[in-house]
């Protein structure tokens, strides 16, 4: 049942206030297989997210009206199981993501590969181990760094836009 074309769609909501993040995530996903819904900003998330009817989701942390970390809390809450991951330019989030119990923080430019692998192992985890994570028992969310930042040997700055090359999601100020 994940996106390789299974009997049935897995249901993604791709939750960035950058429209290009978005329609980029959104044209490899459902390249994918993948079934896709998109919100702008954190209001626009709680609205759309209606329990059993999304299978994971994509957050951004930094979202107009309510936080990431608000929409979290409020994703969690209502479905606690739910497969999340955390696709941010913030630096810094991994102990927060880690301590919250999130499943992955992916740090931009997103690795789509990387992604989809990451998406599939998610949805293929028992809901009990995800729920163990949120509650602290196991500490085991995956994180992936951007590949120039840490060549670089400093932060990148902020997405401007985004273009799609090779499967990765790159970043240009163009």
């Amino acid at each position: 049942m994940t996106g390789d074309g299974h009997n049935m769609k897995q249901r993604v909501l791709i939750i960035d206030d950058d429209t290009s993040v978005r329609e980029s995530l959104r044209k490899v996903l459902a390249g994918a297989g993948y079934e896709v819904t998109t919100a702008a900003d954190g209001e626009e998330a709680v609205t759309q997210f209606v329990p059993g009817q999304i299978d994971v989701v994509l957050l951004d942390l930094n979202l107009p009206f309510r936080s990431g970390w608000d929409v979290f809390e409020h994703l969690t809450t209502q479905h606690p199981t739910m497969p999340l991951i955390i696709i941010t330019g913030m630096p810094n989030q991994y102990p927060t993501a880690l301590a919250a119990g999130v499943g992955a923080l992916m740090e931009k430019p997103i690795d789509a590969p990387a992604l989809l692998r990451t998406m599939d192992e998610l949805l293929a985890e028992p809901a009990e181990r995800r729920l163990r994570r949120m509650c602290g028992y196991h500490q085991d969310t995956r994180h992936f760094r951007p590949p120039s930042a840490s060549a670089a040997g400093h932060l990148h700055p902020a997405p401007i836009r985004s273009r799609q090359r090779r499967g990765v999601l790159r970043w240009s100020e163009e």
